[in-house]
């Protein structure tokens, strides 16, 4: 489950981790109220659970409360990344010296908590060339000790009162991340303001499966409107910034039809994994979810073994005589009653292919030909 930037920040801030003063408003009387109470100039950011929020415009300055009520009302009238803005976090502006990056996530492959620091803060960590990023294990057993913050301040080029502010944090940080049953707390940008850390912005993901023991941390729904009625309907469903609609029988057939598609230079429109057995009803609605997200073209890619080709083929049939499919459909089909379901879908005037390979080279093919 994420958070939103002036939750994390909150969180911070009880664990003794400084952030800037401000307050999580949903009206631009109440951003004039609060901008009034700060001071001087203050900064309206827009509160949406998706980043590049400055470069869309959600992010704005204010120097008194009357630009404050103005700004929070062009923020609170916007739409970034498909998601509507409704809340606003108005904090004082800070003066930012340098920005470093600092993270704790969990890495996979090691099967511990790694800790991710980096002196070219303020941009994303996956833009960061790797020279330039510093990783450092975490054993569970032992925590964070002294000499680790020491060590990862020197490589960060920290010295006198800020490296101790960061001898300080790193622990803090650590904490937070244990006991909220996080899988990601990240600090984008970690500012040097004088002889200050101040966490100028949060990133936090805390673990679905542990909600249960954190009761004092709100529920946050950040699915999009396509994503709950995949939810509603019992269907895995992400979705993407791509124009190719993608639907799989599988979670690994889907991710292996996401990586085929961007091998030939496609771009997903989404992840959507239809299970096994779902049915002609089923299987149609998924059809049906996957024409909102606006595609240039439709990848079917059904390996039947629970699930029947027969079924999939009566299915888009279904949706394509209820409604005009506005859209090429490019699907594969092979596994049970694999034959009947080549037959439906070649009487119906499309075709079928056999190799996964050659079907998401035509999708792309068509989407990048529109």
């Amino acid at each position: 489950m994420k958070l939103f930037e002036y939750m994390g920040k909150d969180l911070f801030s009880s664990f003794g981790i400084t952030v800037p003063r401000g307050r999580m408003v949903s009206d631009s009387d109440e951003a004039a109220k609060v901008a009034g109470e700060i001071g001087g100039t203050v900064v309206v950011k827009s509160q949406i659970l998706a980043g590049k929020r400055g470069k869309g415009g959600g992010i704005k300055f204010a120097d008194n409360p009357d630009e404050a009520r103005e700004a929070a009302d062009q923020v609170l009238s916007m739409v970034l990344n498909g998601h509507k803005v409704e809340k606003v976090l108005v904090e004082e502006k800070i003066q930012i010296d340098k920005e470093l990056y600092l993270a704790i996530t969990i890495d996979g492959s090691a099967k511990k908590p790694v800790i991710i620091a980096s002196a070219q803060g303020g941009m994303d960590i996956e833009e960061v060339p790797d020279e330039y990023i510093i990783k450092q294990h975490i054993d569970i057993t032992m925590g964070v000790y002294p000499f680790m913050a020491r060590e990862i301040g020197r490589q960060l080029g920290l010295t006198g009162q800020v490296s101790k502010e960061f001898n300080r944090l790193l622990p803090l940080l650590y904490k937070m991340f244990r006991e909220k049953d996080a899988e990601l707390v990240e600090i984008n940008p970690l500012v040097i303001s004088g002889d200050k850390l101040i966490a100028a912005d949060s990133k936090v993901t805390i673990d679905d499966d542990a909600l249960f023991r954190q009761k004092d941390i709100p529920y946050v729904e950040d699915r999009t409107n396509i994503e709950k009625q995949a939810h509603d309907l019992g269907l895995a469903f992400v979705e993407l910034d791509g124009n190719i609609a993608v639907m799989a029988n599988g979670a690994g057939m889907s991710m292996g039809s996401l990586d085929t598609l961007a091998y030939y230079g496609g771009k997903p429109a989404n992840f959507l994994d239809a299970g096994g057995g779902t049915g002609v009803e089923g299987t149609a609605k998924a059809i049906e979810l996957l024409l909102q997200t606006n595609p240039k073209v439709i990848f079917i890619n059904i390996f039947g073994g629970i699930t029947r080709c027969d079924d999939v083929a009566n299915a888009l049939i279904q949706v394509k005589k209820a409604k005009e499919i506005p859209v090429p459909v490019v699907i594969r089909l092979v596994g049970t009653n694999e034959e009947e379901g080549v037959r439906i879908i070649k009487e119906n005037g499309m075709e079928a292919y056999k190799v996964m390979q050659e079907a998401a080279a035509k999708a792309v093919e068509i989407a990048n030909a529109n």
